[in-house]
């Protein structure tokens, strides 16, 4: 083994976030067992491929927190507006899972702004009395403009309003 290639791979195993920067590095990482879910991945985790700028990594995690799933790689393509040949070097470390919407790791999501009592109660932990918190305020007080803004108004704790995060799409 090179120096050089020791040298990467010392970078990679030491930081989570390390932005790759060619073909090779992410060849590496691949090695390593290093794989970035297209349907669950954060911005950072986008930020970590050569090329994307922070646009665009916003731009995919919004896609995928608006429920679209990606399926491939012309899938993200396509949302990124690019050639697939510009990003077939992700290829070797991008994983496009499959998560139902009433899963675990991609709940279905609601707008707080314009959900029904019933939407709203089938987000766990919500009861009918927040339910109807939400949909009294709203009308009063018209549209939440983001989380902070309905914890604020309805004076939920921190955790619960953490929790409603992932529920929630403005």
């Amino acid at each position: 083994m090179n120096i050089s290639r020791q040298t990467i791979l010392k970078k990679i195993q030491t930081n989570p976030y390390y932005r790759f920067q060619s073909d090779i590095e992410i060849n590496i990482a691949a090695e390593l067992g290093i794989k970035i879910d297209a349907n669950l991945a954060s911005v950072d985790d986008w930020l970590r491929l050569p090329g994307i700028s922070i646009t665009q990594a916003r731009s995919l995690v919004e896609i995928t927190n608006s429920g679209i799933h990606f399926l491939c790689l012309e899938d993200l393509a396509s949302a990124l507006g690019v050639s697939v040949l510009k990003i077939q070097s992700w290829q070797p470390i991008l994983y496009f899972g499959y998560y139902s919407a009433d899963s675990f790791y991609f709940p279905a999501k609601v707008n707080p702004n314009n959900a029904s009592l019933n939407q709203l109660i089938t987000i766990p932990n919500l009861d009918v009395n927040i339910a109807q918190k939400i949909i009294n305020d709203r009308e009063k007080n018209g549209n939440y403009r983001h989380i902070a803004d309905v914890q604020k108004r309805l004076n939920l704790t921190q955790d619960f309003a953490y929790h409603l995060m992932k529920y929630f799409q403005f």
